[in-house]
């Protein structure tokens, strides 16, 4: 089985076992999705979809953020960890955006990544799922198990991004990475994977590699 006919079964086989592929992360608009998805940097999204409700509520526009006091907006985010750093870059976001993109979230990676805090994991979350563009969102659950799977041999995001470009449909690939963490918290954990329950072990290059 080549990459590309073992990258399509699972593509299927995850389709079939999370057909709902959707961000955990909440937001009403594609600037809330972008400042989730900064604050869920070495934070759950649970913590994060708990801190957003009231973040939301008092900035509601791209402009607030722009304004925002840094003390405050820190006060807001501070139990999601790296606080400070966090502020700072979702406030350079909405400034540059104002600036630069006449307010609108960019719809392109390369524009993306000009923004404060933005990498192109979460470049790609937002322009696959904001505008359905291809992309590929490598965190380290898609890095553990496309490893894993064999698709990949790389533990580069920026490497493995485009290695999975080349096998997965274009179509597929945000759900897939969507499918994908939820199969990493479900059944392919870092430690103590559960091969006897995975519906990917007909295709898994490492069953029973812990």
């Amino acid at each position: 089985m080549t990459k590309k006919e073992k990258a399509l079964k699972a593509v299927e086989l995850l389709k079939e076992r999370y057909p709902d592929a959707v961000c955990s992360l909440t937001s009403q608009s594609p600037f809330e999705l972008l400042v989730a998805v900064r604050l869920s940097a070495q934070c759950t999204d649970a913590r994060v979809n708990m801190i957003t409700p009231a973040l939301f509520e008092r900035y509601k526009t791209i402009e607030d953020f722009a304004s925002a006091d840094l003390g405050e907006l820190e006060g807001y985010i501070r139990s999601c960890g790296f606080f400070r750093s966090k502020a700072e870059s979702i406030i350079g976001m909405a400034r540059k955006i104002l600036s630069d993109f006449g307010g609108r979230v960019p719809d392109n990676i390369d524009d993306l990544i000009t923004l404060p805090g933005v990498g192109r994991k979460t470049a790609n979350l937002i322009v696959g799922d904001v505008y359905g563009k291809e992309a590929i969102v490598v965190d380290t659950h898609c890095i553990r198990i496309t490893n894993r799977l064999g698709l990949v041999s790389d533990k580069d995001p920026k490497k493995i991004e485009f290695a999975l470009k080349k096998i997965i449909p274009p179509e597929e690939g945000s759900d897939f990475c969507h499918r994908i963490v939820l199969f990493g918290r479900d059944i392919c954990p870092a430690r103590k994977p559960r091969c006897g329950e995975c519906p990917l072990s007909e295709i898994c290059s490492k069953v029973g590699v812990k």
